[in-house]
């Protein structure tokens, strides 16, 4: 069974853990990414909040490390349970755009 499990969302980051390697030498970080929006919804505007938790690997993870928190990103991914025993979600970051001036 194949589908489709994409998601690009912008907000702002909440919370960023240590930089840390697995065991097999790949860098992961772990964060917490807080979006506000407006979404139409059966025909009416809706406020949006959410945090997400989520995880960026090698490059991403780098990058999101370093940054400050509160800064306002974009991020594209896809989501995942968090592992085999928890059916949580959380979203897997595969590329990581800072904006400017927001």
């Amino acid at each position: 069974m194949s589908g489709e499990n994409r998601v690009a969302l912008t907000g702002r980051l909440a919370e960023v853990g240590v930089l840390r390697t697995t065991p097999g030498g790949i860098a992961v970080v772990q964060c917490r990414l807080r979006h506000e929006s407006e979404c139409k919804e059966a025909g009416k505007n809706r406020k949006v909040k959410a945090e997400v938790e989520s995880i960026a690997f090698e490059g991403v993870a780098r990058l999101i490390a370093a940054a400050a928190l509160d800064s306002p990103l974009r991020v594209e991914g896809f989501l995942c349970a968090k592992s085999a025993r928890s059916k949580k979600l959380v979203l897997h970051i595969t590329n990581a755009r800072f904006a400017e001036g927001d």
